[in-house]
């Protein structure tokens, strides 16, 4: 059976892309970092549906614990699947942080930069021996690394570094047919960085061609597009799914 590890699982973008992929008859290991109850809620909406989900604790901005989660989603798939390897990985959990560049940090710097590049890089590497052949990996970045948005810089930054790993993992990856690709998202309604403001809401939705902002389905539909048979021959990409944001 397939099985995908999805990060940041429990709500928003992680939560929707959870959901279609078991809705296409995929196995999902998701993460949560605090929110425990969000995360079974959601494994709890699948096994209704059907499906088969299980809630594993993960901090991404924590690589020293990657190699005991690594043996941990062994121990589930084979608890749970009966089997020994995943077929995908969605580098999903991240936060936001909305402060002027001249204000920013070093701590909220390297907080971002754990999360949203060191994270990523070394999970996957932690997790590269259970993935097999065929598979694919999505890495969820931000259409601020194309529009350039005051207050996020660090946090555009680093996503914009997610997009050349990308495809560096589609280059070193393909000799065991491994995909790598990532889904840039424009504006949608999450709670990352404290949610949308009616007023900031409706500028976004001013500079989006369709006119208005997207919902988490929108983004996690492409994702299990990309998980599933259909998205076998799209690698190295990065698909901008924004409703046509500053075109």
């Amino acid at each position: 059976m397939n099985v995908i590890v999805i990060t940041g699982g429990s709500r928003g973008i992680g939560a929707s892309a959870a959901l279609h992929c078991a809705r296409r008859g995929m196995g999902v290991i998701l993460t949560y970092n605090d929110n425990l109850a969000a995360a079974q809620g959601i494994v709890r909406r699948i096994t209704e549906e059907g499906g088969k989900a299980v809630a594993q604790k993960l901090d991404v901005g924590a690589p020293a614990t990657f190699s005991v989660f690594r043996d941990d989603v062994a121990q589930v798939l084979n608890d749970v699947w009966s089997q020994g390897v995943i077929s995908g990985l969605v580098n999903n959990a991240g936060f936001g942080l909305y402060n002027p560049l001249s204000d920013v940090t070093e701590d909220q710097f390297d907080r971002l930069m754990n999360v949203h590049l060191k994270g990523p890089f070394f999970l996957t590497q932690a997790l590269l021996p259970l993935m097999g052949d065929g598979a694919s990996i999505v890495n969820l970045t931000s259409a601020t690394t194309r529009v350039a948005t005051a207050g996020v810089a660090p946090y555009a930054a680093f996503k914009g570094g997610l997009e050349v790993l990308t495809r560096y993992m589609a280059k070193e990856f393909g000799v065991r047919r491994i995909r790598a690709n990532a889904v840039s998202p424009g504006a949608i309604r999450t709670e990352l960085g404290g949610g949308l403001t009616s007023d900031f809401e409706a500028l976004l939705a001013s500079q989006t061609a369709l006119g208005k902002v997207g919902e988490p389905d929108d983004v996690g539909r492409v994702i299990a597009m990309l998980l599933a048979d259909e998205g076998q021959w799209i690698n190295a990409q990065t698909i901008e799914v924004a409703g046509g944001y500053v075109i």
